[in-house]
């Protein structure tokens, strides 16, 4: 479902049939994180978190000047943001010069103290691996899951506030890092809530991971997360993914869960008035070369591809000596043979 958002100080809220229309005001509570309910992720929905919200023309390829925020909330360790990958990289990769993106931590484990889900069957870390692998199975994005039983997540504000210090620092790189660290997380099991694997996923990039860590640990990093939980909330935000598109107007969209491209596509149509006209999607050698595994799914969704035609794709499309093929839970990825190399 679209959400239609005008963000102005008022408390009424108006339903029409299709959208919904909302305000932003100031609320008692903002800056925190959502409950720790928010660890069960409903398949029906693609929301993790509390649910309950409810296409031969002419073109002209002149862009206004006109500019949406695209607003991401978000978590290290939401299984639906991992599984939104392949739309989101198409939606982004298509449709990026429309709008400024602007990636915010939303805090969906704050910690497991008081933890209780008895009506999901959530009340220790370890019954969090059976929806994980849920989602990976309907997603077709890995996920192992098999951490929770021996080696649970504690909290997901480390990464975070790792994101937060990239991005304040080294700005253009915290999305290779949330990258990186749901690879690990989802795919290699490793628990990104430590700060040795934290580490060494900084180091990846070629950053100091020990000064990036550390920095992590203070209380301005904290400060900083706050601030995206307050963001966070003034949005109306409560539960992950959630996209919101803004115009220069402030009014906007906003789309609860893990959907399909056009729900995106269209909800950027609904707040621009000029025709939309979508990007050609990157070359495979062109997108393998920044840098990380490219998993089927996302090939599949970004190149219209059936699973069964991968393989024979990948093979037309890149250099033999550029890539290796490997699979990993039932699933094919193709790295770039010069990542190996590094």
């Amino acid at each position: 479902m679209i959400v239609l958002v005008i963000i102005i100080a008022c408390t009424i809220i108006v339903y029409t049939r299709r959208f919904k229309t909302i305000c932003i005001f100031e609320t008692e509570g903002q800056g925190q994180s959502l409950n720790n309910e928010n660890m069960f992720c409903d398949l029906e929905t693609g929301v993790c978190g509390v649910n309950g919200e409810d296409e031969l023309e002419v073109i002209d390829l002149t862009r206004s000047n006109r500019k949406i925020t695209l607003y991401y909330v978000t978590d290290p360790i939401c299984s639906h943001c991992w599984a939104l990958e392949p739309v989101l990289n198409r939606f982004i990769k298509q449709y990026a010069s429309y709008f400024k993106l602007q990636i915010v931590m939303g805090g969906l484990l704050p910690g497991w103290h008081g933890f209780a889900d008895k009506s999901n069957g959530i009340q220790k870390p370890s019954d969090v691996a059976q929806h994980w692998q849920e989602v990976g199975q309907h997603s077709r994005m890995p996920i192992d899951g098999t951490l929770w039983h021996d080696h649970p997540i504690l909290s997901s504000y480390p990464p975070s506030r790792v994101f937060k210090v990239i991005q304040e620092k080294h700005e253009g790189k915290e999305n290779e890092f949330l990258r990186r660290a749901r690879e690990a997380v989802f795919v290699f099991n490793r628990n990104i809530g430590e700060d040795e694997v934290l580490i060494d996923l900084v180091h990846q990039m070629g950053l100091d991971g020990e000064k990036i860590v550390a920095e992590s640990g203070l209380e301005s990093a904290q400060n900083r997360l706050e601030q995206d939980f307050e963001l966070s909330s003034s949005l109306g935000v409560r539960g992950f993914p959630t996209v919101i598109m803004v115009n220069e107007e402030n009014k906007g969209v906003k789309i609860v869960g893990a959907r399909q491209l056009q729900t995106y596509v269209e909800g950027l149509k609904q707040i621009l008035p000029e025709r939309v006209n979508p990007d050609d999607v990157p070359n495979l050698l062109e997108w393998l070369d920044e840098g990380h595994p490219l998993f089927s799914k996302e090939i599949e969704m970004m190149y219209d591809l059936a699973q069964n035609e991968v393989l024979a794709f990948v093979q037309s499309e890149l250099p033999q000596d550029s890539y290796r093929i490997h699979h990993i839970l039932g699933e094919m990825y193709i790295e770039s043979v010069k990542k190996e190399r590094e």
